[in-house]
């Protein structure tokens, strides 16, 4: 069973945690890891790219010249995809790039990414994260204490408010509700600052 250090908001360290060991002790699969960012980012394209065809061309409806006795090639529109100021032959129109992997391939893909945080000793479990008002220095001042990396998630349980606002204009750091931690964002971001309580819910969905 895995084991990390139970930290306090001053960077101390009052204790050790042990994590699940089928959310934070499995072999990371990067074949599943890869699949779901490609989900992940597939899912985020908008997909509003969108060019015309002969039909949708304003005018070319008049037929440009006689089908016989002219010598030339036959030509029903001016708007023909092969002149110029015609349609678009196969171009792109608006789609939807979405998909969904199975339930199983989505769980194991969480667990993935964050055994692979303790793996490479970048998550850090802090015991509480509370601030009596919003305020970036008091959070420069923890993330300083705490020793993390400059590119940090941070998880809390509840989404305080004052944590979130905090954090938020810190440039690499993110503060996430534990309701919404991706693999994109585990992967992307260095550090996992997570505390005790977003642990527990993590091990309470994905055990």
């Amino acid at each position: 069973m895995p084991k990390v250090a139970l930290y306090d908001m001053t960077g101390a360290q009052i204790g050790e945690l042990d994590l699940n060991e089928e959310v934070f002790g499995i072999k990371p699969n990067e074949a599943v890891l890869y699949d779901f960012i490609k989900m992940q980012m597939a899912n985020k394209r908008v997909g509003t790219s969108s060019t015309k065809t002969r039909a949708e061309v304003r005018g070319g409806g008049k037929k440009p010249w006689r089908q016989k006795g002219t010598g030339r090639a036959r030509v029903g529109s001016s708007r023909n995809p092969v002149w110029t100021g015609g349609g678009v032959t196969f171009g792109p129109k608006p789609r939807d790039y979405s998909y969904r992997l199975p339930k199983k391939v989505r769980r194991l893909a969480m667990r993935s990414a964050l055994s692979s945080k303790v793996i490479e000793n970048s998550i850090v479990v802090v015991d509480r994260l509370v601030f009596d008002e919003p305020k970036t220095k008091s959070m420069v001042k923890t993330l300083e204490s705490l020793k993390v990396s400059p590119k940090t998630l941070v998880v809390t349980a509840d989404g305080n408010p004052n944590v979130s606002k905090s954090a938020r204009n810190i440039p690499g750091v993110k503060p996430l509700k534990v309701d919404f931690i991706n693999v994109y964002d585990l992967l992307k971001y260095d550090t996992l600052l997570i505390t005790r309580d977003a642990v527990a819910r993590v091990e309470e969905v994905f055990a």
